[in-house]
C-alpha cells in the first residue's frame, strides 16, 4: 500500500431519496441543476432533476471535480435499530453512486480514506477529546477498515459461501459482522463506524490527530489488525472469537481495563466468579462518573444512558415473553427460566438457554441474545438474572443485572478516554487494549 485509498461507504438505502449538489460535479448525461430526486421504479432507478427531466438507469454517478465539493442527502437515518434512532439531513464530499440494492435506492459515498477519518472521529469522538484519545482513535479506526477491505476481497476469492448463522431445533448461533455490505466497503452507521460526512463540524483536533497519524496501522504478525472498538468494556475485555467468528486474534483477547494487577486472577467464565463481578463495581479505567470524559465519548443522546458500567433493567413476565417472541420469532410460551451456559472472559454471555413452557432453545452469540432481550439492543450480554415472584414454577418478574456497554473487544472508548485524561500517550493506549501489537506506517 503506497498511497491513500478511496473507500466506497454505504450511506443509506430507501425507496426515494433526495439530494442537492454543492460545488462542481460531472452529471449523468442529460441532467442538469443541483437538486434531484431518485426512486425505483419497475425495478429500476428513476433519477429526476429540478426541471422535471427524468431517465431510467441500474445506475447513477455524480463525480466531484475538487476535494472541497459536496452533496446533502435528505434524510438520512442514524442509530438504526438502537435506542437512539433518529432522521438527519447529512452532508458529504466527495463523489456520490447511487445503485439498485434489494429494491431500493442505495446511496455510496466514494472518499478518500483519510478524508472518511476525519469524519469518524468527530462523529464518534468529541472535539473535547483529549489529542491522545483521538490520535488512537484514528489509528484504530484506520486499521480497522483496511481489514474489513482486504477481508471481504478474501471472502470473494473463496469458493465456500461464508456462514454466519447455524441453527436447529434446539440452539441458534449467530453473529453479525459487516460480511453483507457486498456494494460498498463500510456503512455510515453503527454497525460498521458512525460517519456523518461534514454534517457535524470536523474539529481541529480532530484533524490534527489524523494529520499526526497518517497512514499509521496497527499490526500483528505482519497483517494489519481488525482492531475494534465498544463503548465501554465493563471492567474486562471479551475475545473476539465469541463475538463474531470462531477465529482466534491474540491482540483481541481478554485485557484488564486498569493499571492495576488485582484482577487478573479473575475467570469470569465461571458463574460464581462472573456473578461476584457484575453485582459489584470494580475499580477500572472505564469505571468513571466523570461527565466531562463521558462527553467526550458519548454524544448528547448518548450521556442519557447514565449507568452503563453497570446497569438493571427489568420485565414483567408477559412484557418478556411477548419482547422475546417478537425479536426472536420463537414462541417459548411463557418464560421460565434465563441460564447462561457460557460466558466469555468478560462474563459476557456466549450461549443463554431459554427456558419456556412451550419450548425450550439455546441462542447466541452475545448480539443474537442483545436482540432477543430488548426492543433496541441490551446493553451487553454479560448480565446475570434474577427470577423472582415465582407462582407455580413460573417467575413473574425478572431483573437483569449487567456490566458495560457493546460487545466490549478491543478498545473500552469510556476507558481509553480515561486513561487520555491521566496523562498515557496514544502508544500506551494502543499497547494496553491490543496486545502484541506494533504501529507501521503504510503511506
Amino acid at each position: 500500500m503506497n498511497q491513500q485509498p478511496e473507500i466506497q461507504v454505504g450511506i443509506m438505502a430507501e425507496k426515494t431519496i433526495q439530494f442537492q449538489l454543492q460545488g462542481s460535479y460531472q452529471l449523468p448525461t442529460g441532467f442538469n441543476g443541483k437538486v434531484f430526486t431518485i426512486a425505483v421504479e419497475d425495478n429500476q432507478l428513476q433519477l429526476t432533476d429540478e426541471s422535471g427531466y427524468k431517465n431510467k438507469g441500474d445506475e447513477f454517478g455524480f463525480v466531484a471535480s475538487g476535494a472541497a465539493d459536496s452533496f446533502l442527502l435528505k434524510e438520512v437515518t442514524i442509530g438504526i435499530n438502537f435506542h437512539w434512532e433518529q432522521k438527519q439531513d447529512q452532508q458529504f464530499r466527495g463523489s456520490l453512486k447511487l445503485v439498485l440494492e434489494d429494491g431500493k435506492v442505495r446511496a455510496i459515498n466514494r472518499v478518500p480514506l483519510e478524508e472518511y477519518l476525519r469524519s469518524v472521529i468527530s462523529s464518534e469522538m468529541s472535539a473535547t477529546s483529549s489529542p491522545e484519545l483521538l490520535k488512537a482513535h484514528a489509528v484504530i479506526s484506520r486499521s480497522w477498515l483496511m481489514a474489513q477491505i482486504i477481508k471481504s476481497k478474501k471472502l470473494k476469492s473463496e469458493t465456500t459461501p461464508y456462514q454466519t448463522c447455524t441453527e436447529n431445533e434446539h440452539e441458534r448461533v449467530r453473529w453479525y459482522d459487516r460480511e453483507d455490505h457486498r456494494l460498498f466497503d463500510v456503512c455510515a452507521d453503527d454497525h460498521c463506524q458512525r460517519y456523518q460526512g461534514i454534517t457535524k463540524i470536523i474539529s481541529e483536533k480532530a484533524n490534527a490527530a489524523i494529520d499526526a497519524t497518517l497512514g499509521e496501522f496497527l499490526v500483528a504478525d505482519g497483517e494489519i489488525c481488525d482492531a475494534r472498538f465498544s463503548k465501554c468494556c465493563g471492567g474486562i475485555s471479551e475475545n473476539f472469537e465469541h463475538v463474531w467468528e470462531p477465529v482466534y486474534h491474540r491482540y483481541l483477547s481478554k485485557i484488564v481495563d486498569s493499571d492495576e494487577a488485582a484482577t487478573t486472577c479473575v475467570d469470569l467464565r465461571h458463574e460464581d466468579e462472573a456473578e461476584s463481578w457484575i453485582r459489584t463495581s470494580p475499580g477500572a479505567f472505564c469505571n468513571t462518573t466523570n461527565q466531562q470524559i463521558l462527553s467526550q465519548v458519548l454524544p448528547d443522546f448518548d450521556q442519557k444512558t447514565p449507568d452503563f458500567y453497570r446497569w438493571k433493567v427489568d420485565y414483567r413476565q408477559a412484557e418478556l415473553s411477548t419482547l422475546i417472541h417478537k425479536r426472536s420469532g420463537i414462541d417459548f410460551g411463557e418464560i421460565i427460566s434465563l441460564q447462561a451456559l457460557k460466558r466469555g472472559h468478560s462474563g459476557r454471555i456466549i450461549q443463554l438457554k431459554i427456558t419456556g413452557t412451550k419450548r425450550t432453545m439455546t441462542i447466541g452469540k452475545e448480539l443474537e441474545i442483545r436482540r432477543a432481550l430488548s426492543s433496541s439492543h441490551l446493553y451487553s450480554a454479560a448480565f446475570v438474572v434474577d427470577h423472582l415472584d415465582i407462582q407455580k414454577g413460573i417467575p413473574q418478574h425478572f431483573t437483569l443485572i449487567g456490566a458495560g456497554w457493546g460487545h466490549g473487544v478491543g478498545l473500552c472508548q469510556i476507558g481509553a478516554a480515561v486513561m487520555g485524561e491521566k496523562g498515557y500517550n496514544y502508544k500506551q493506549i494502543l499497547a494496553h487494549y491490543f496486545v502484541g501489537t506494533e504501529l507501521v506506517v503504510h503511506y
